[in-house]
């Protein structure tokens, strides 16, 4: 698998980005394999819920449908790498739970580790012909401008953490211009100037309607995203939809009908430690509550959705959940 991404630079929000060509080669990952039966019919295998059409949610409104001008995609692309999906399911989990914690520090859906997945399969060590290096395979300029130090003797894109935490900072400014996870991805590995010109092309902000005004490899770079994560979590979340599908989603439209309750928060509370306390899955907390860390930060307060025994425990715990938060916010503010 070759990637090639562009070097553009321009003014952003009164500030230069500055991005390169990257390729690297190598092959994505995943949990679990796949056979051709069960790639048929557009049918995934769902560890969770079990065989699911992604084209419908299933009954109880809990699995995230495909976009349809993915599914093709998705299929050969699982198909093709299905001989490598096992093997970073035991030896990638140390690295995935570093990305988690960073991730979920800087108020990011922790799904966006699948983009170290296909950039570099995790490999601090990788390094394209542009000069693209780490695990986030950010070239020279751009890891100087997020923080990283790259010389002769030093080179922080190869430190997974610090690199990490570059990539957080760097997703959170592309997300401030975008509010669009897919479009974030295809600026991450395209430019921010060649998603911008799609939009002005196609007249939309819409990843599937302005796709095709992106080179072949940033639009294959989102769809890659999108395979993984679906291999990685047997569904999608937040980060593989468009702005209006997360916002349309039956999971934020409709909570009484999945027998959740509502409970407005206010503070600096984090979604990690949130669904450490109640003993929930992140994926799951992130999946309810899309967006919680950046939306209670930028508004203030937040309905947050849970079923009714996480509810409990949530109210239990509520003071030492407010209080190692803040921990971790001044712990994520002092390295940068």
């Amino acid at each position: 698998m070759k990637k090639l991404l562009l070097l553009t630079l321009f003014p952003l929000a009164g500030f230069l980005y500055s991005f390169a060509g990257k390729v690297q080669a190598g092959k994505s990952v995943f949990i679990f394999p796949l056979t051709d039966s069960i790639i048929k019919d557009k049918v995934i295998a769902n560890p969770k819920y079990g065989f699911k059409n992604l084209f419908e949610q299933d009954d109880n409104g809990l699995n995230i449908k495909l976009n349809p001008k993915a599914i093709s995609f998705v299929q050969g692309y699982i198909k093709k790498e299905s001989s490598d999906l096992n093997k970073m399911k035991s030896w990638g989990r140390p690295y995935f739970n570093v990305m988690d914690n960073i991730l979920t520090k800087y108020g990011l859906p922790v799904e966006l580790k699948y983009l170290s997945v296909i950039e570099s399969e995790l490999k601090s060590y990788a390094v394209s012909w542009a000069g693209a290096v780490g695990p986030w395979q950010f070239m020279p300029a751009t890891a100087r401008f997020m923080g990283l130090k790259v010389s002769r003797y030093v080179d922080e894109r190869k430190d997974f953490h610090k690199s990490t935490h570059a990539a957080a900072r760097y997703l959170n400014d592309l997300f401030r211009i975008y509010g669009d996870w897919l479009l974030v991805i295809a600026a991450y590995n395209g430019g921010p100037g060649r998603v911008d010109a799609a939009i002005r092309k196609s007249g939309s902000r819409n990843f599937w309607n302005l796709q095709y005004y992106l080179p072949a490899e940033s639009r294959n770079h989102v769809k890659k995203f999108i395979a993984t994560h679906y291999i990685m979590e047997g569904d999608g979340s937040v980060t593989t939809q468009t702005k209006n599908e997360a916002a349309n989603h039956i999971l934020v439209k409709d909570s009484e009908a999945l027998n959740l309750e509502i409970i407005q928060v206010s503070g600096k509370y984090n979604s990690l430690l949130i669904s450490q306390y109640i003993q929930m899955d992140i994926i799951e907390f992130n999946r309810l509550n899309p967006n919680f860390d950046r939306e209670l930060a930028a508004n203030s307060s937040y309905d947050l959705r849970l079923p009714p025994d996480k509810t409990l425990l949530f109210q239990a715990n509520k003071s030492q959940i407010l209080e190692g938060s803040i921990r971790l916010i001044l712990a994520a503010s002092g390295s940068k």
